[in-house]
C-alpha cells in the first residue's frame, strides 16, 4: 500500500510540474541521465519532475509480470526480477536505459530474435498525455490507438508513469558459443537457422548477437540459459574486456547478471576513446565508474566544450563527423550492407543483433507498430556502429549519415531515432507513420503542447 500511495503522490507531482510549464514552452523531463545522442536546444523552463517515478512497484512471480514506474532503469528492474529467476523479455544493453525510454524510444538486445522489442511485452501503460491527463492504455480497448502509437514516439505523445510488462525465466548462468565466420553469407544462414529452429548445432539458443571486425572476420554469439556453469564464470568488469574475448574463446560462461550487462562495462568497445581499455589506466579507473552512463557524461562534456575538436584543429587534423546509429536491415540484405559500410564508412567493429517482431501466439501472430513499421514475419539484423569519421575535403558534416540513411532505405530497412537524423519531412512521415502519429496527436494532445516527433528527431528541438 505504501508503494501505491507513493506512486500516486509522484504522479500528482508530475502533473503539477506539467501544469506549471507555460503554454508554448518546450516540455522536457528533469532527469540526471540520458542515452540520447541527439543535440537538443537548451530548455528555458524547469523540466517535468519525475523524481518519484524511478522504482519497481511489484513483481508477480506466478503471473510473470512486473509493474514498473516509467523512469525505472533496467539496472534496478533486473535487480528486482533476478531473485525470482525472471528477467524482462528484452533487456537493453545499457544499465541506465529506463523502461519508459525503451518503450517510447525503442530498445533491443540478444533475445530480440524471438521476443522482438521491449514495447511488445507491455501489457498496459499509464501515460501522461499532452492534455495533462493520465490514461491507461492496453493493446485493446478505448486507448488502443495510443498504445500502438506510443512506441517510437519519443515523448511526443506523452510520458509513461507506470508500465506492466511480461517477464520470462532465466537460469543462473548463460553458456556462450563464439562462432567465427569468414563469409557473411554463412553467418546470415546461421541466424536464419536459429530463428527457425531455436537451436544451432543441436544446442538450444536463448540469446543471439554478434560482432563484425571485418567482412572476413565476424562472430555470432549464441547463448543458452543454464543452471550448470562450464568452469569458472568469466568476469569482464575487471582487466579483461568482453568484446576482445570473442577472438580468443570459442566457449564462455557468464553469470546471468554479468551476461545482461556484459556490454555496459566498456560501452561495447567505445570506452577505448577514454583510455579505459589501456591496462594501466584500467587498473586506476575504479570499477564503479566503468559503466556507460559515466562515459556518456564525458561525451556530453566534450560536446559542450569541444576540447578534442580544438586539439584536432591545432594539430591540423580534419574535423570529424559523428556516426552513431543503430539500423535494422533485412536478413538477406545484411551481407550487402555490411560490405558497403566497410567500403564507404570503414568503422569497426560493428554490433549485430537479429530481430523479429514477436509472435506471442505462434507463427503469424506478430503485430506491426505504426511508428516503427517493421514487417511481421521478416527477420532483420540490427547493426550498431558508434564513433566518428573524418570529414573529407569538400564534404560537409552529416554527409556520411545521409549516405547511410539512403542505403538503409534502399535495402528496405529502418533506423532508430536516438541519434542524428537528416530526413526531410515527407520521407520521415513515410518511414515513421506520420499519418497515424498526427491522428493520435490530435486526439491526445489537441493543443500540441508536446514537441512533435519530427522536431525532436530531426530538428533537434
Amino acid at each position: 500500500m505504501h508503494a501505491v500511495r507513493d506512486h500516486e503522490r509522484a504522479v500528482d507531482t508530475l502533473r503539477r510540474s506539467y501544469a506549471a510549464v507555460p503554454a508554448g514552452e518546450p516540455v522536457r523531463l528533469a532527469k540526471q541521465t540520458s542515452n540520447l545522442f541527439r543535440p537538443r536546444s537548451a530548455p528555458r523552463t524547469p523540466g517535468l519532475d519525475v523524481s518519484g517515478l524511478t522504482g519497481v512497484l511489484a513483481v508477480d512471480p506466478a503471473a510473470r509480470t512486473a509493474d514498473v514506474q516509467g523512469m525505472c532503469t533496467y539496472e534496478d528492474l533486473v535487480d528486482a526480477t533476478l531473485p525470482h529467476g525472471l528477467m524482462p523479455l528484452v533487456v537493453p544493453q545499457l544499465r541506465t536505459i529506463t523502461l519508459g525510454g525503451a518503450v517510447t524510444g525503442l530498445g533491443i538486445e540478444s533475445t530480440s530474435f524471438r521476443n522482438g522489442l521491449p514495447h511488445e511485452s507491455v501489457l498496459e501503460m499509464d501515460l501522461l498525455t499532452g492534455a495533462g491527463e493520465i490514461v491507461t492504455t492496453r493493446p485493446r480497448g478505448e486507448h488502443a490507438d495510443l498504445h500502438r502509437a506510443f512506441p517510437n514516439s519519443l515523448g511526443s505523445l506523452g510520458y509513461a508513469t507506470r508500465l506492466r510488462i511480461e517477464l520470462q525465466p532465466i537460469r543462473r548462468y548463460v553458456s556462450l558459443r563464439n562462432i567465427r565466420f569468414t563469409r557473411l553469407e554463412e553467418l546470415v544462414d546461421a541466424v536464419g537457422e536459429v530463428v527457425a529452429k531455436g537451436a544451432w548445432g543441436g544446442e538450444p539458443v536463448d540469446a543471439m548477437d554478434g560482432v563484425v571486425f571485418s567482412p572476413g572476420e565476424a562472430y555470432l554469439v549464441l547463448g543458452t540459459f543454464t543452471d550448470e556453469a562450464e568452469g569458472r564464470p568469466s568476469d569482464y568488469t575487471g582487466q579483461e574486456i568482453y568484446y576482445r574475448s570473442l577472438r580468443r574463446r570459442t566457449r564462455d560462461t557468464l553469470t546471468a547478471y554479468d551476461y545482461l550487462w556484459r556490454w555496459d562495462t566498456d560501452w561495447f568497445w567505445c570506452s577505448a576513446a577514454f583510455g579505459a581499455q589501456h591496462p594501466v589506466v584500467r587498473r586506476l579507473w575504479p570499477r564503479r565508474y566503468r559503466r556507460s552512463d559515466v562515459y556518456h557524461r564525458i561525451v556530453r562534456l566534450e560536446h559542450r566544450h569541444q576540447v578534442a575538436a580544438r586539439v584536432d584543429r591545432w594539430r591540423g587534423r580534419p574535423a570529424r563527423e559523428r556516426v552513431v546509429q543503430d539500423v535494422e536491415i533485412p536478413l538477406d540484405r545484411t551481407p550487402e550492407f555490411l560490405r558497403w559500410f566497410a567500403a564507404n564508412v570503414g568503422m569497426t567493429p560493428v554490433w549485430l543483433c537479429p530481430l523479429r517482431l514477436r509472435e506471442p501466439s505462434g507463427p503469424g501472430s506478430a503485430k506491426a507498430w505504426p511508428l516503427y513499421p517493421l514487417r511481421p514475419g521478416e527477420t532483420y539484423v540490427n547493426i550498431g556502429f558508434w564513433g566518428s569519421v573524418p570529414i573529407a575535403e569538400g564534404a560537409a558534416d552529416g554527409d556520411v549519415n545521409r549516405q547511410i540513411e539512403r542505403m538503409v532505405s534502399e535495402m528496405g530497412g529502418h533506423k532508430s531515432l536516438y541519434s542524428d537524423a537528416y530526413y526531410d519531412r515527407a520521407a520521415f512521415d513515410r518511414l515513421y507513420g506520420g499519418d497515424t502519429w498526427r491522428a493520435v496527436k490530435d486526439r491526445y494532445d489537441p493543443d500540441h503542447r508536446l514537441t512533435g516527433l519530427y522536431e525532436k528527431a530531426v530538428s533537434r528541438a
